[in-house]
């Protein structure tokens, strides 16, 4: 083998990581990025490739002796079916044209690059949907008011500190903990509202439930360490939320309010 070809054979292997670092990091099933990094690879004969994936790391090598290796540690996830979508887009296109390495490259910088949704937006539809959901569980005018306010401040947050930090316990925390202590207000000070239904209206943009169905697909598919991790991180951010939630009604009590 020359060097040239080894050095394509690590620019192949180099960019079906990328593809797959962006899908793992944005809410793929293991199981599909695993398939993406075959098929970008096979599709410029590299016939002997096996991937492993788990929710926090990829490992990409070409399965013979000689062969190469890469791995990748994922240690931030957030849920964005936009670019998982245009991944599986590219990689078909890659798989059936004779795109080169070079042009890939630049187009999954792009994918990584996209933003199809401003945050404004997402705060905004946010707190519609935590609105309505307040109003499906029985809420009254003044939840649906309370339940859109409160779940676009946790929204913004949220983000905020995700942005700091990698932790996603913190951010879910505190974001919890806003919501706690601005839904009290709200119903002392402002309206005579339902504080059980905004609290549930405002934690559902929160709620991890991408990566729960996730983990058990993975669980259904066989892979049993990244079901049980994603299983496990949806589990942990659902507490994270109700121990910031749980602890600003508890303080609340505790000096005397009344639910």
């Amino acid at each position: 083998m020359n060097e040239l070809t080894e050095l394509n054979k690590k620019k192949i292997l180099r960019l079906a990581l990328y593809a797959g670092e962006i899908m793992l990091k944005n809410g793929a099933e293991t199981y599909r990025v695993e398939d993406t990094i075959i098929r970008i690879c096979k599709s410029k004969r590299l016939k002997h490739v096996s991937a492993f994936v788990t929710p926090t790391v990829i490992m990409v090598s070409d399965d013979r002796f000689d062969g190469f290796s890469f791995i990748k540690t994922i240690r931030s996830r957030k849920t964005d079916l936009n670019k998982i979508s245009l991944i599986n887009d590219f990689s078909r296109d890659f798989v059936s044209s004779s795109m080169d390495i070079e042009t890939g490259l630049r187009e999954l910088k792009k994918i990584e690059k996209a933003t199809i949704y401003s945050i404004s937006t997402k705060v905004i539809w946010s707190g519609i949907a935590s609105a309505m959901f307040a109003l499906l569980f029985g809420g009254s005018l003044y939840d649906f008011v309370g339940a859109f306010l409160i779940s676009m401040l946790a929204m913004v947050v949220s983000d905020k500190l995700n942005q700091l930090s990698e932790t996603s316990f913190l951010a879910n925390a505190a974001a919890g903990v806003i919501i706690g202590v601005v839904s009290i207000i709200f119903k002392y000070l402002i309206a005579p509202a339902n504080i059980d239904m905004i609290i549930v209206g405002s934690i559902m943009p929160l709620l991890p439930g991408v990566g729960l169905t996730n983990g058990i697909r993975d669980f259904i598919s066989g892979d049993l360490i990244s079901g049980l991790s994603r299983v496990s991180e949806a589990m942990l951010v659902a507490v994270s939320i109700a121990v910031g939630v749980g602890t600003s009604l508890s303080i609340w009590i505790n000096i005397g309010g009344t639910l």
